[in-house]
């Protein structure tokens, strides 16, 4: 591509050379490892490394032009300008030529329940026959195309190639999750969002933003920003979360799981086996772009399980109602989802259940406990792995969370593991961690046996359970192997009848 057209509208401060418009561009990189002859390397100022460090290397590589903040001593040609990755992301849209304004894309933001709500979405549009791709926490899949995510949302110029080779593959719909890092980045910036939504707010992610109003303003960006002809689906529920009803160019829906004075609600929830059993209400007939959204209501039965999957189905169906997607539709799939690996995923749902969830911040407790609260089980054990190189405060955080949970649920069994079999050195449980954990159990006299490994932890777990119980296997990065020793565990023993592809469901994990 021509260099003038990937500079299109890029404000420039300051050329080391006369800009050649003419010359023909091979490739744009921000990384050494993508630089080939012929390409142009954007040096980005990371949390951890500057990207001007490397501009020499580049170099080296084959690039011959540098987009910079600041000049350098080094001889290539260089382009100034004043953020380097709001460069890259116009010269990404420019150099793939904007494909996402050629798909339906939709954005999702969330402090919990993104990921949820995406898999709801993809499902929703699978069975209404759609050609789908979806980009987030887990992975980025479409076509024959599956890559495990590093990010929830993947550097700009990355999105705009998935985009480009989406649209070579025919996709009409991408849902994608969209951090507030990678708004405060700019990683989305220029994705043509026809629909967006902001489900519900926590305080997570406070540090890397500096406050919880820092963390407000980069989350709500998606909002903001969107495009007039755009929809934006709100949480009435949160009074921040509403107020950008206010500041959006969008047609903005709101849903409430606490009354009906919105456009949408629901009622007759029924969580007694997990799985959410309730009535879906259009409380008003809703004039969109193309068509009218008619005042109406319809059951619906998830196949996954917790209170979290009924909040985060309620933006699904939101989602799917505004591109015209028929009720029966929505709830034939939303019926055959099974949920996403370790967010309070059903693993095993025989003799007893094994719950599976990652358990990472007290919103996220509060959840899958108060799911529990309304389930109907004999005995609930619980096997905590304690999250590693997280710090004392986050480890406090979680442990009192748990505490309080305990003192309500009353579990039979409560046990927690360091496992250092599975866990990388920067997930390892430190001895302060653990001291916390056990300081704050013995404050509140709870017993709680800790285990090394997270192997022998889950082995010991399942040997107490009876008929009728259930196992909650809690924890981030300590138990993403849990559900493998489970299986493992469990098939060994002949325990598995295999009613819904239990082992199928283990071997086709990511984690």
């Amino acid at each position: 591509m021509k260099l003038s057209d990937i500079l299109n509208n890029e404000s420039i401060l300051d050329t080391n050379f006369k800009i050649d418009g003419e010359k023909e561009i091979n490739k744009i990189a921000f990384h050494t490892d993508d630089v080939v002859e012929g390409s142009i390397f954007v040096a980005i100022k990371g949390y951890i490394t500057d990207g001007h460090k490397f501009i020499k290397r580049a170099k080296e590589l084959g690039a011959e032009i540098a987009i910079v903040e600041d000049f350098v001593d080094v001889d290539i040609k260089q382009i100034k300008v004043k953020n380097s990755r709001i460069a890259l992301a116009d010269m990404a849209a420019n150099f793939y030529k904007h494909p996402s304004k050629e798909m339906n894309v939709i954005g999702i933001t969330a402090t919990n329940g993104k990921t949820t709500t995406a898999f709801m979405v993809d499902s929703i549009l699978k069975e209404d026959k759609r050609e789908t791709g979806m980009i987030g926490t887990v992975l980025t899949r479409y076509k024959d195309v599956k890559i495990p995510s590093v990010l929830t949302t993947p550097e700009s110029l990355t999105l705009q190639s998935y985009f480009k080779d989406m649209l070579s593959k025919n996709i009409s719909d991408v849902t994608m999750e969209v951090s507030s890092s990678a708004q405060e980045l700019f990683r989305d910036k220029n994705i043509d969002f026809d629909i967006v939504t902001f489900n519900n707010l926590g305080r997570e992610h406070i540090d890397q933003h500096g406050s919880f109003e820092k963390y407000f303003h980069y989350k709500s960006r998606l909002i903001r920003y969107a495009k007039k002809d755009s929809i934006a689906i709100l949480n009435a529920d949160d009074e921040m979360i509403y107020s950008l009803r206010e500041n959006t160019k969008a047609k903005v829906l709101s849903f409430s799981l606490e009354n009906d004075k919105v456009d949408f609600g629901i009622s007759n929830l029924d969580l007694s086996t997990g799985k959410g059993k309730f009535i879906f209400n259009i409380n008003r007939d809703i004039k969109l772009k193309d068509f009218t959204m008619k005042k109406s209501s319809f059951s619906v039965e998830l196949g996954s399980v917790g209170y979290s999957s009924v909040m985060n189905s309620v933006v699904a169906i939101i989602v799917a109602l505004c591109l015209n997607i028929e009720s029966a539709t929505i709830v034939k799939a939303l019926k055959n989802f099974k949920g996403v690996e370790r967010r309070f995923e059903l693993i095993f749902d025989e003799d007893f259940k094994i719950l599976d969830d990652h358990f990472a911040n007290e919103k996220n407790i509060d959840a899958t406990m108060e799911t529990l609260r309304k389930m109907k089980y004999k005995n609930l054990n619980i096997l905590y792995a304690i999250r590693g190189k997280r710090g004392l405060e986050v480890n406090r955080e979680i442990t009192e969370r748990l505490v309080k949970w305990i003192k309500i649920l009353k579990p039979k069994t409560l046990s927690a593991t360091l496992s250092i079999d599975t866990v990388k050195e920067k997930d390892k449980v430190t001895k302060d961690e653990l001291n916390i954990f056990k300081k704050i159990l013995k404050e509140n006299n709870i017993d709680c046996k800790v285990y090394d490994t997270l192997e022998e932890s889950i082995n010991n777990s399942i040997d107490l359970l009876n008929t009728g119980d259930v196992l909650l296997l809690a924890g981030c990065q300590g138990m993403d192997k849990g559900a493998k020793f489970v299986k493992k565990k469990l098939l060994r023993e002949n325990k598995v009848i295999d009613i819904e592809g239990f082992s199928q469901r283990i071997d086709s994990r990511i984690c």
